[in-house]
C-alpha cells in the first residue's frame, strides 16, 4: 500500500513522485528512482486530493491507467504494472469539471465504484469514537495522561458545524491533549472560538447549566 497525497507536492515533483525518473533526466537527478507507481506494483496506489492535480498531469494519469504501464522521466522503457488505484478528494468533482479543471474522462476513468462519506456535520454520531480513537492513538504513543473526555465537552463537539471534518476535529482533540491537565479533556481545554460559537448558537436567554461553568472569555 502507497499514499500520495497530491496537494502537497510542488507541481515540479509530483510528476517524478508518481512515475519515477531515470539517472540525469533533470537536475538533481542523481540516481534511478523508482515511482509510487511502481513501488505499489501488485497493491493499491491511495491518491489523496486528486482534484488538485493540474490538468497536464490528469493527462499522464489518465494515460498510465488505461495502459496499466508507465514510463520514468527520462526513460525509454516501459513497465507493465498491476496496481490499484484509490483516490479521494474533499472538492465537489462536478462542479471542477463544469470549471474545467478536472477531466471528465479521467473521472469516469476512477469511478468505476465511488463511495461518498457525509461530512462530520451529517454523521455526529462518529464524534465520540473519533475522539476515543485519538486519545488512544495519543496514549499510545505516550504523549498524553488524558483517557477521556467530558460528557459536557462532547456535548460542545457534538454541536459543532466542523467545517474542516474529520481534520478540524483532530486538531480539537490534539490542542485539548495539550492543555488538559486532569484525567479528561474539559470545556477549558477547547478552543475558545470553539467554545464562542456554542454559546452564539444558544436560544436567546439560554444558559450553561449551573454545574458547568462557562470559560473565561465566552459570554
Amino acid at each position: 500500500f502507497t499514499a500520495v497525497n497530491c496537494g502537497a507536492i510542488p507541481e515540479t515533483l509530483l510528476e517524478s513522485e508518481l512515475f519515477g525518473h531515470e539517472k540525469g533526466a533533470f537536475t538533481g537527478a542523481i540516481a534511478r528512482r523508482a515511482g509510487c507507481f511502481e513501488q505499489a506494483d501488485g497493491g493499491t496506489l491511495f491518491l489523496d486530493e486528486i482534484a488538485e492535480m493540474r490538468p497536464e498531469m490528469q493527462v499522464r494519469l489518465l494515460r498510465v491507467l488505461e495502459e496499466r504501464a508507465v514510463r520514468r522521466i527520462g526513460g525509454e522503457k516501459t513497465i507493465k504494472l498491476n496496481v490499484r488505484v484509490i483516490s479521494a478528494t474533499n472538492q465537489n468533482v462536478t462542479a471542477r469539471i463544469k470549471e474545467g479543471k478536472f477531466r471528465e474522462d479521467l473521472y469516469y476513468r476512477l469511478a468505476v465504484l465511488v463511495l461518498e462519506v457525509p461530512p462530520l456535520r451529517e454523521r455526529r454520531a462518529d464524534i465520540k469514537p473519533l475522539v476515543e480513537c485519538f486519545i488512544g492513538e495519543a496514549r499510545r504513543k505516550g504523549r498524553t495522561h488524558v483517557s477521556e473526555i467530558a460528557p459536557v465537552a462532547l456535548a460542545v463537539l457534538e454541536e459543532h458545524p466542523w467545517p474542516g471534518n474529520v481534520r478540524e476535529l483532530r486538531n480539537v482533540v490534539e490542542r485539548a491533549l495539550v492543555y488538559e491537565k486532569s484525567n479528561q479533556i474539559s470545556l477549558s481545554s477547547l478552543p475558545e472560538d470553539l467554545l464562542r460559537q456554542h454559546a452564539d448558537r444558544r436560544p436567546a436567554g439560554g444558559s450553561v447549566p449551573a454545574a458547568v461553568p462557562a470559560p473565561a472569555g465566552v459570554p
